[in-house]
């Protein structure tokens, strides 16, 4: 059964049309909310925003990249407001949350080493960095060997339903990391205010103004969850069943994003010098081979986490927080890429995410039929 059949059929937003519509308001919105002042290359990413965050909170203290991002916030928000509006929103979890939370920290450790997760890596190729190729090579290569496990039964159970105070979890969090921003917001050359750190300088400094980013993330989140858009399922369905439904939608984000890059004059084609970037091809495969596993494995990349967090699910939630907890681990212990290539200690958490994804893997296989 293809994506926009049967009970999505009254969904445009699921539709063919629909979804490529999706992934041109994306590229669109990225390469605006760029112009508008977040990073180059960087409109949107989601496993940067979060790393961001987790140092806003004091999680980690890079002090270049402590920003509470409102985009992130705002997509968990847009996507609990359209699950209301559609009657989609279903508390459920329980079905391995811890593997959950760790598969969460291994996928933003291997973006991280990358630099990007898989929205930005479209994005960086839209804007001209040859880099990237390397990473969606190894995206894809990730979500292949995910594939391979697929076939062989791989699960991690089945989500029951649950409370909705379970469920408005994560929604929740997001409303208490608004009422920080707006509390505590930033000031200028100052590196904290009250309980949130900031960035002086680095990407952390770097972006749009509040009500532009609550508006293009809440938009982002709507659509996106009635589309159920999705970077590594596209890759999923089109290796598993030969379904390019989603494909389109990241292809369209692709291709309009290089558009508005060209027009905005933010298309800047090479390898070398590239923003937030590193040109070590062998690792930004092996981050983004390591990430698209574990996205894989867990269901959903994690801008499709996100959203199905904000409808309910609970299992998505905790990858989330997972996340948030590897951007953590990541900084505190060297373990994350910069403009030079990959930190001290990449090369160790590469491997070592990598058996944890593998084992994870082997482990939850199930007897087929």
């Amino acid at each position: 059964m293809s994506p926009s059949s049967g009970g999505l059929q009254r969904n445009f937003f699921a539709s063919l049309p629909g979804i490529v519509f999706v992934g041109a308001v994306i590229g669109v919105l990225a390469s605006f909310l760029q112009y508008f002042g977040n990073p180059a290359n960087m409109g949107v990413c989601v496993a940067c925003m979060e790393r961001d965050i987790a140092g806003a909170i004091g999680l980690h203290r890079a002090a270049v990249v402590q920003y509470m991002r409102p985009e992130i916030i705002a997509f968990v928000l847009g996507s609990f407001a359209a699950a209301l509006f559609s009657r989609e929103f279903k508390s459920r979890g329980g079905a391995a949350p811890m593997t959950r939370f760790i598969l969460g920290m291994a996928a933003m450790i291997g973006a991280l080493v990358f630099l990007g997760c898989p929205w930005r890596a479209i994005l960086r190729l839209a804007g001209g960095d040859g880099n990237s190729l390397f990473g969606i090579a190894g995206l894809v290569a990730g979500v292949w060997v995910g594939t391979l496990f697929f076939k062989q039964g791989y699960s991690l159970g089945r989500s029951t339903r649950q409370s909705i105070a379970t469920g408005l979890m994560l929604p929740l969090i997001m409303l208490g990391l608004l009422g920080l921003r707006l509390l505590y917001p930033p000031v200028a050359g100052a590196d904290q205010n009250g309980v949130l750190f900031y960035s002086a300088k680095g990407p952390g400094a770097a972006y749009a103004p509040l009500l532009i980013s609550l508006g293009a993330g809440l938009l982002i989140g709507y659509l996106a969850q009635r589309s159920r858009f999705c970077t590594m399922g596209a890759i999923r369905d089109t290796l598993l069943f030969r379904h390019t439904h989603l494909l389109a939608g990241v292809l369209a984000l692709l291709v309009v994003a290089f558009g508005a890059n060209l027009l905005l004059g933010q298309f800047k084609p090479g390898f070398e010098g590239q923003p937030i970037a590193h040109t070590q091809g062998l690792w930004n495969f092996a981050g983004m081979f390591v990430a698209g596993l574990a996205f894989a494995l867990a269901g959903g990349c994690p801008g499709r986490q996100l959203f199905m967090a904000g409808e309910g699910d609970s299992d998505a939630g905790v990858f989330v927080l997972g996340m948030f907890a590897g951007a953590a681990v990541a900084h505190n212990f060297g373990l994350a890429s910069g403009p030079a290539g990959i930190g001290p200690h990449g090369i160790a958490a590469v491997a070592v995410s990598l058996a944890v994804c593998l084992y994870i893997g082997f482990a939850n296989r199930q007897r087929m039929a």
